[in-house]
């Protein structure tokens, strides 16, 4: 697509004034933009910042929840030729720094009194910075500091030079190349400072709309977005591919209130992470749980025929005429009222991707009649690489490569993609950039996996990840930490885990439980307890955790290929992981390797053998202040199993 965000701004507003570009639910009540409303307020927001001096090519931070205003001012900036840059709004000031001096920035525009005192804390430290604009303006009444004002006097602003310039905006627009550089994305930053991934209005908007021929959007769809504007994930869905299809966005009114707002929405195009399906079919599972005997057993029944034939006839193959009757039962007493309380009652493509999903959760939400599919990408490919077709959904592989991806695996077992997508560059870094962008075009993605006899991707782990049993029984078998983590993590109970295992004998893992899935499992068992560190390590919660484990150990034995990673010994931390602590990425990746590091004592123990294990871990409070948790953990043995030889 030759063509740049600004222009299709303006595109769908000579085409389609009146339509609904994006909703806003404010104080409960729903507003709307059309697409004639947001040009005319992306030409007089570009207009204040044209006339407070943001050049071309020049950065411009933007942090904050996914918010009209915010949208706006990407395209804005995008008009003048600048370069929007979007941060992690629960990113802590510090995390902010780098990126701030790297991309060196001058204009900020915030959500809300709680980013602008992010940005006044680390101002000493990002000397040029130089205009903050705030979007919401309860609470900085009395701030008084230099270059802080509000994006309604901005905007004021730019409504006056308009007025004076009726021909400038669109000027500004037309002197885009499709070829020039339209937004940079810090990557996470898991092993040091983070990376800019700089791409360009061709490169993004070649993926949406790849994207888009594959799953046929039209400009009738409703999508949520939810997520942090910074992850290139939610960027793509609800802003390249929102420009591209011209599609309605939905911006709910807080966090707390996403799950309301997702049924009123009921969007027909969705995008989530795994962790975001575990914890909705976590919901569900506690609220049946809680439910009396025959709805619960009516909902048992219920799922185990959706289970058997759900994923068949999603598929399209078929299905005797007894199963369907009861398939068409079960969706009349149970997986339509769920859907309907889901917020999914109207979708038609739901996406995950970020990591991989576990087989028993993905089955779960295809077997009630929800398509949810998996995709293959990162922040350097612009998202779109491998998709899933409707018919061919299977939760051991990515999809196919889609429209304008070429993909060869390396000797060493890592995927290499070619594709109009990729990043022009790592801004300012030359050397990372050449390690992953090859002479004649190859991206080297760092993962490890294969392209199976049906032409679908799998992927195992990070290529760095994949590691090796060394001493044992098992010497010398394969270690994929995180199929290991994820398989634990299907389970209600288990929230995060992190797998230990290359170049020793045994894996071991530490375990976070879900805090809420467990409280409810030990209410009704009347199990009283004091706040997470005391329920985690009740020694009915072990007891419950080990079963999870013994589950995954049994199916690790028929996989010949993993079967020599089954877990040996386990914990379950004292804490909840958290990114303020460094244990999570912004996107809420486990940082393995520092997590190994932090909790070295922990990881001595269970190889020694030892049965528990006093620890001491410095922890961030919400509000900024730092305190400290401790406990004496239990170790814990699991069962393990013979590998099951298969029929070859």
């Amino acid at each position: 697509m030759k063509t740049t965000f600004p222009q299709l701004l303006l595109r769908h507003a000579a085409e389609r004034p009146t339509a609904p570009a994006l909703r806003e639910k404010e104080y409960g009540i729903w507003q709307t933009h059309t697409w004639a409303d947001l040009a005319q307020l992306v030409e007089h927001v570009a207009a204040g910042l044209h006339q407070a001096g943001l050049a071309r090519h020049e950065h411009m931070v933007v942090i904050g929840a996914n918010r009209p205003r915010l949208y706006a001012t990407m395209l804005a900036a995008q008009s003048l030729g600048a370069i929007p840059v979007p941060l992690y709004q629960d990113a802590v000031s510090a995390e902010c720094i780098f990126p701030l001096n790297n991309a060196e920035v001058r204009f900020c525009l915030v959500e809300d009194q709680e980013q602008v005192d992010k940005m006044l804390e680390i101002r000493e430290q990002c000397p040029q910075i130089e205009r903050i604009y705030f979007d919401d303006p309860r609470g900085l009444r009395n701030y008084a500091e230099q270059g802080l004002d509000s994006l309604d006097a901005l905007i004021a602003a730019g409504q006056a030079y308009v007025a004076r310039h009726p021909g400038w905006f669109r000027a500004q627009v037309a002197q885009a190349s499709p070829d020039d550089v339209a937004a940079m994305f810090f990557t996470s930053g898991t092993t040091g400072n983070p990376k800019g991934v700089v791409h360009t209005h061709s490169t993004l908007l070649d993926r949406a709309s790849a994207g888009a021929e594959f799953d046929r959007l039209t400009s009738s769809e409703e999508v949520l977005a939810y997520l942090p504007p910074a992850w290139i994930g939610q960027n793509i869905f609800s802003y390249a591919q929102w420009l591209a299809c011209g599609y309605v966005v939905n911006c709910p009114e807080s966090a707390s209130t996403v799950t309301i707002d997702l049924k009123e929405v009921g969007p027909t195009y969705y995008f989530a992470p795994p962790r975001i399906f575990e914890g909705l079919l976590t919901s569900v599972m506690i609220r049946m749980e809680d439910a009396g005997t025959i709805k619960r057993k009516m909902f048992e029944a219920c799922m185990a025929v959706a289970k058997r034939v759900g994923p068949a006839l999603m598929d399209g193959e078929p299905v005797g005429l007894l199963d369907r009757i009861k398939y068409t039962l079960g969706n009349v007493l149970v997986y339509g009222p769920l859907r309907n309380n889901l917020g999914f009652s109207r979708v038609r493509v739901a996406y995950t991707a970020g990591e991989a999903i576990g087989p028993d959760l993905f089955t779960f939400y295809r077997s009630i009649g929800i398509n949810l599919k998996q995709l293959y990408g990162s922040t350097e490919t612009a998202v779109f690489v491998c998709l899933q077709p409707d018919n061919q959904a299977r939760a051991d592989t990515v999809g196919v490569p889609i429209r304008g991806v070429e993909i060869k695996v390396a000797d060493n077992g890592e995927i290499l993609v070619k594709s109009a997508g990729l990043l022009k560059e790592y801004y300012k870094n030359p050397t990372a950039t050449a390690e992953v962008l090859t002479a004649d075009g190859w991206y080297h993605t760092s993962d490890a996996g294969f392209l199976d006899a049906h032409g679908h991707l799998k992927i195992i782990d990070r290529v760095k990840d994949v590691g090796r049993i060394r001493g044992g029984a098992n010497d010398g078998a394969m270690f994929a930490p995180k199929y290991v983590e994820n398989k634990l993590k299907f389970f209600p109970h288990i929230k995060e885990v992190v797998a230990l295992g290359d170049g020793r004998e045994k894996v071991c893992v530490m375990v976070n439980i879900d805090f809420d899935a467990v409280g409810n499992w030990a209410e009704r068992r009347n199990l009283p307890y004091a706040g997470y560190t005391d329920l985690a390590q009740k020694p009915e919660v072990y007891e419950l955790i080990r079963e999870c484990v013994e589950k995954v150990n049994a199916d690790l034995a028929t996989d010949a290929m993993l079967a020599g990673s089954q877990v040996s010994r386990f914990l379950v931390l004292h804490k909840e992981l958290d990114a303020d602590d460094g244990e999570l990425t912004r996107t809420n990746k486990v940082r393995r390797g520092f997590i190994a590091d932090k909790y070295g004592v922990l990881v001595e123990a269970l190889y020694a053998g030892r049965t528990e294990q006093f620890i001491e871990t410095q922890v961030k409070f919400e509000d900024g202040r730092t305190g400290s948790v401790s406990a004496t953990l239990k170790l814990s043995d699991t069962k393990t199993f013979t590998p099951v030889k298969t029929a070859a």
